[in-house]
């Protein structure tokens, strides 16, 4: 079973996603034992970014680092994992809310007001969930927030 940045190259409804993890320099990272499960933003969901603002995030290597971080979380979480929590802590310490109240319902699940489209795509090394988002942590500086 192939990993996660194999998984995501080949899928071809994350190319942002790829570059962008290549642009942070998180491959090795992501090609790891792991486990982990990652909120994958599709392109479409990129492609709501104005192309100046994700231009500038792919060429700032901390930013786009941290931006890509607030996707992951430790540990395998399939869907029904998921819907057992409230909270989940981001690898870069920020906190993602889960949304499943409908998701018994088998409507979409929410992580911090983004749908989860695709859920349950499982790799070598953790689960991947698409996502219709880029989801934006708060940034080092008081009150910005991209």
């Amino acid at each position: 079973m192939p990993d996660i940045v194999d998984t995501a190259m080949a899928s071809g409804m994350f190319n942002t996603l790829v570059e962008a993890v290549k642009a942070a320099g998180l491959v090795d990272t992501l090609k790891g034992p792991g486990p982990f499960t990652v909120f994958a933003p599709t392109d479409e969901a990129f492609a709501k970014i104005p192309k100046a603002e994700l231009d500038m995030l792919l060429k700032d290597t901390a930013k786009v680092k941290e931006v890509l971080t607030f996707h992951v979380v430790e540990g395998k979480l399939m869907a029904k994992d998921l819907a057992e929590h409230e909270y989940l802590q981001a690898v870069s310490g920020g906190e993602l809310k889960i949304d499943a109240k409908r998701w018994h319902m088998h409507r979409n699940m929410k992580v911090n007001g983004a749908n989860i489209i695709k859920p349950d795509l499982a790799v070598d090394n953790g689960v991947c969930h698409a996502i219709d988002k880029v989801l934006m942590p708060k940034m080092a500086v008081v009150g910005e927030q991209m």
